[in-house]
């Protein structure tokens, strides 16, 4: 049966209008972005597929370009649509995280890290520039590829740091395996970079290991 068919308060469309998006399960949400489905099944049928294939709502939307375009009922268009509506979140989730102290709401931080960080499929340290109130000043990804003590250059970070006037920043790196627990060369890092950003008295106010199960805060942890 097409959805058209259906009654009012069971269409997704309709039930977001009149209950809000949290209202809606996972299949109902991708079925509004999908709009139509495919011969057989409707969008919301559809929908159900895609996420058992996938496993995850999130494992869908982290999914690489060509499995997801070589996906049924998928494809180039939808790829591109989706990858829009993916930044306008970031940059949604960035404006009004700027306009805070980010030590008033920790969560916050961790979410916003984790928006742009948690499903790269490869290791990425970033820097979080802050002011002398603690507002974001900008998020910058520094390095890339296997993140250890002789991969994270303190002068790069220094350098950078005071190109954007900060005051103090919060590192920040993912672990593509899923796990968010510091290793020693984590430890490591975090505390030659400490160090040198004293030196320009530059504070470190945390390092946070971010991972899709979760993040982890080095400074909640004693561990700075």
């Amino acid at each position: 049966m097409a959805i058209s068919d259906w009654p009012a308060s069971e269409r997704p469309r309709e039930k977001l209008l009149d209950r809000g998006a949290a209202a809606l399960s996972d299949a109902e949400l991708l079925a509004i972005f999908l709009r139509t489905g495919v011969a057989g099944q409707s969008a919301v049928d559809l929908s159900r597929q895609l996420l058992s294939d996938y496993g995850s709502l999130a494992a869908l939307l982290s999914a690489d370009r060509r499995r997801f375009v070589a996906t049924h009922g998928l494809g180039t268009a939808k790829f591109a649509q989706l990858q829009a509506v993916l930044e306008m979140a970031r940059r949604h989730a960035g404006e009004r995280f700027r306009e805070r102290d980010v030590l008033s709401d920790p969560q916050a931080t961790r979410d916003y890290l984790a928006l742009h960080m948690a499903d790269s499929e490869h290791e990425v340290f970033a820097c979080l520039f802050l002011d002398n109130r603690n507002r974001v000043i900008a998020f910058e990804p520094m390095f890339r590829g296997t993140i250890d003590a002789a991969a994270v250059y303190p002068r790069e970070v220094v350098k950078a740091a005071l190109r954007h006037n900060a005051a103090a920043l919060i590192l920040a790196h993912n672990h593509p395996s899923g796990l968010a627990e510091p290793s020693q060369a984590d430890r490591d890092i975090t505390h030659r970079l400490v160090d040198a950003l004293k030196l320009v008295d530059i504070r470190v106010l945390d390092h946070l290991v971010i991972a899709k199960q979760g993040t982890t805060s080095l400074a909640e942890r004693g561990l700075m």
